[in-house]
């Protein structure tokens, strides 16, 4: 190896003017958000203060302050993990059911006829009307579970079945030419053309997961879990306990989002080594 090989000065200085622009262009980008977040809680503390009544509007430092004590409260641990756990099992659940059915109504059209109905169903039926129909047949524990199922299912079964039908088909007409078995070709061919409509569905359904969940627990009030305790702060008028656990919501969703968007990556990274 050559030790005193010599670059272009163009392309270092280039490399050097484009990282610099990168890092302003984040800098500035995170600026501007933090900027717009200050706004928004201004805005937030003034009609608060105009209110002046803590029942129609929490001022942020004390939803704030209330957020940082949640810990405190009575089975606090046990209430953040039944929700967790129950909204996770439904969303997990669901992608996998949907990932597996997109897949074989891909390549049986009778399936995908069969599944038609029921899909557009789960899709046009308002969360709130579910939540009463399914108390009828399901437990008020186990509630989250299935709303959550029902809720993510057809978003990821629609995304990944529009996926399939759009592989290259060149890519597929090689595959062929040479005999690529299916187990080999569904992990070399498919999933690297499947992986955005995924990673698409998986993202968007998170956020919706634990909104749909959240909204069943307010609704069923199971024992210990957090839509609970948000149905017990507005009956006590507790709008600063409202906001902090609907703030904890918030986290945990973001949380719960960021876990399954990494692990998803990985997987299908290594999927492709």
């Amino acid at each position: 190896m050559d030790m005193h090989r010599k670059y272009p000065k163009s392309n270092i200085l280039d490399s050097v003017r484009d990282s610099g622009r990168d890092s302003v262009s984040s800098r500035r980008k995170l600026a501007e958000k933090t900027g717009a977040v200050l706004i928004a809680l201004l805005f937030w503390q003034a009609a608060a203060v105009l209110v002046d009544s803590s029942i129609l509007i929490a001022a942020p430092s004390a939803v704030l302050r209330r957020f940082l004590l949640l810990w405190r409260e009575d089975d606090f641990f046990q209430i953040v993990c039944f929700t967790f756990s129950h909204i996770a099992a439904g969303y997990l659940l669901a992608a996998f059911t949907g990932f597996l059915l997109a897949v074989t109504a891909a390549g049986l059209p009778v399936i995908e006829k069969l599944l038609w109905p029921w899909v557009v169903s789960v899709r046009s039926v308002p969360v709130a009307s579910m939540v009463v129909m399914l108390l009828i047949w399901v437990s008020s524990r186990r509630l989250p579970v299935v709303i959550s199922f029902l809720v993510v299912f057809p978003v990821v079964y629609n995304n990944v079945l529009s996926g399939m039908k759009h592989l290259d088909p060149e890519l597929e007409e090689m595959s062929a030419v040479f005999r690529i078995g299916r187990l080999r070709h569904f992990r070399y061919v498919a999933m690297p053309q499947l992986s955005p409509y995924l990673l698409s569905a998986c993202s968007v359904t998170a956020g919706m997961a634990w909104k749909a969940g959240v909204a069943a627990e307010i609704i069923g009030t199971p024992p210990l879990s957090v839509g609970k305790q948000i149905y017990q702060s507005k009956i006590w008028l507790d709008t600063e306990m409202l906001f902090a656990w609907t703030l904890m919501l918030v986290v945990l969703s973001v949380i719960f989002e960021k876990l399954i968007t990494a692990l998803l990556k990985k997987l299908l990274k290594g999927g492709r080594t």
